[in-house]
């Protein structure tokens, strides 16, 4: 059974509903169907484990550094963290990541960076706010890294550092027995308690990122050599980390042992591996895709020899890759997870036809763009027409820059521009990845109504979003939700469509049939796999 809502019809028994009495729509928009008291799940803590029952103590909003941009105008999309990119083995390594950074810079557009190993043996950085190409349009600064070794990193910001330098990766580091550059994708639960623990025995953080708690915990290991340093250090962390590590003369590549987050290794023609979030990199630099870094393993590169080890860095545990690369992150020409990308998004967009097909519809039109296979899929399965009935310009600024609200309206359309011809006179279906605070979707259907729509039909093909991620996804708090707020009645009125519907949680899960464990989806259930740590209180400071 899909999860549908039409006008003339009732909301699907699958939701909790809200009644509301007359004239208190407001109040009812604003319960949240999941409060986080009705959810007796357990926290690990410092002295042990323990129940968080206080309200709100289990899962707070936000219990990550990070928090989600609210420009009412912005796209309404969760946002990948963070992107990463290795080279070792090639004289041009630094290049090679630049361009494969430039593939990944959908996953963090906010700063980018690349450390290098030089000739002389030392560890060279350059970071800098804004996109790829503007943090490395002058070419003296790519000149600036030459060596056979490099590391990259894009981010998307974290919370109060949208400006700040100082937390853009990768992060470059001296320490007892040399240097050590570091550049993370993902979240730690238990960041904000090792800090503590790390901070009331001396140490000193320069940024607010967590990824700084790692090599805070590489330097203080007493063991040797780094390898088992970095053994150390995860052993000790909680939550997804995918981590490139570079030195004088390794590259270390370490994934989390659930594998929230991908990290692939390819091979050059010249015998250079490669690491990366996605295969699209590996193909723009003409790596040969290898194998996927597999949870709770670390491989070693030493560049002196091109020799590669690998070690289980921690036990495995049971694996949780985020589903949600596969409905929104990764690039549709990307293999994550060992599945093709668009072949994924087709097959959720077929089964969101199957399940809640729209009666009478004409035509299908997708999102742009990370809706286009979804909707092509349904078209498909539906034997409706497929059209690219909205128009996507790459170019516009943030909207909220403009003086007025009616100014603002009109700078939407910058975004999001309709093609008449497609969508006049007709009953349109609009197919989009997942539908997170609602206000992107009630601008669509606006947009569509006044190109002259006879119906609107909203498809998401993606179970509604109602829990916020912890493992490294910038992600609304769940007041933001609107899926968490409202029954789908209620979010169909809030988008102005004429009916709504949503690909089940079953039938997503029917999707992936046997691996339908190994994925993580907390966001759609609330069932998160690692918990996050009740940090204990900071040291007062001193007078």
């Amino acid at each position: 059974m899909g999860i549908t809502a039409a006008a003339a019809t009732s909301t699907s028994r699958l939701l909790l509903h809200h009644r509301a009495a007359a004239g208190s729509d407001r109040h009812h928009q604003h319960q949240l169907r999941y409060p986080a008291t009705q959810f007796p799940l357990s926290l690990r803590c410092g002295s042990g484990r323990r129940e968080a029952a206080a309200a709100g103590a289990l899962l707070p909003d936000r219990v990550t550094p990070f928090s989600y941009g609210v420009d009412e105008d912005s796209d309404d999309h969760p946002r990948e963290e963070c992107g990463l990119v290795g080279v070792v083995g090639d004289p041009d390594a630094s290049s090679l990541c630049y361009l494969g950074l430039q593939k990944l810079q959908h996953r963090g557009e906010e700063g980018a960076g690349i450390v290098a190993v030089g000739g002389d043996g030392k560890l060279k950085s350059v970071t800098g706010l804004g996109l790829v190409a503007d943090v490395f349009g002058d070419p003296s600064r790519l000149a600036s890294l030459p060596g056979p070794a490099a590391i990259g990193h894009v981010r998307y910001s974290t919370a109060g550092a949208a400006a700040s330098l100082r937390n853009v990766q990768p992060f470059l580091a001296g320490y007892r027995f040399g240097q050590v550059a570091v550049a993370h994708n993902g979240n730690l639960v238990n960041y904000q308690a090792l800090r503590n623990k790390l901070e009331a025995r001396g140490s000193i953080f320069n940024t607010s990122s967590d990824t700084e708690v790692i090599l805070h915990l590489i330097a203080t290991s007493l063991s040797r050599p780094l390898l088992a340093r970095v053994c150390d250090a995860c052993e000790r962390l909680a939550g997804a980390y995918s981590l490139l590590f570079l030195t004088a003369d390794k590259m270390f590549a370490v994934r989390d042992p659930h594998g929230f987050r991908p990290l692939v290794m390819g091979r050059r023609p010249n015998g250079a591996v490669v690491f990366a979030s996605e295969t699209c990199a590996l193909d723009l630099i003409d790596a040969a895709y290898e194998r996927e870094v597999q949870p709770g393993e670390v491989v070693v590169v030493d560049r002196r020899d091109m020799s590669v080890a690998s070690a289980c860095l921690v036990p495995q545990r049971p694996r949780r890759a985020c589903v949600f690369e596969h409905i929104y992150f990764s690039l549709p020409n990307s293999v994550v997870f060992s599945h093709a990308v668009h072949e994924r998004r087709t097959a959720f967009g077929r089964a969101l036809a199957e399940e809640s097909p729209a009666q009478g519809a004409d035509v299908v039109i997708p999102v742009p763009d990370s809706g286009f296979y979804a909707a092509l899929g349904f078209a498909r399965a539906s034997g409706l027409e497929f059209q690219q009935g909205l128009i996507r310009w790459h170019y516009s600024g943030r909207s909220f820059i403009q003086p007025t609200q009616a100014i603002r309206d009109l700078a939407v359309k910058l975004k999001l521009a309709p093609v008449r011809g497609v969508i006049a006179g007709k009953s349109v279906v609009v197919v989009d990845d997942s539908l997170v605070r609602g206000t992107t979707s009630s601008k669509i259907v606006r947009l569509l109504r006044d190109a002259g729509a006879r119906e609107v039909h909203m498809r998401i093909a993606s179970p509604p979003v109602v829990g916020s991620c912890l493992y490294g996804i910038d992600t609304p708090s769940e007041g933001e939700l609107i899926s968490n707020r409202m029954d789908l009645e209620g979010v169909r009125r809030e988008i102005g469509s004429d009916s709504l519907a949503f690909l089940s949680l079953d039938k997503l899960h029917g999707i992936y049939g046997e691996e339908a464990g190994d994925y993580c989806d907390a966001c759609f259930s609330r069932k998160y796999p690692v918990l996050p740590t009740l940090a204990d209180p900071a040291a007062e400071p001193e007078e």
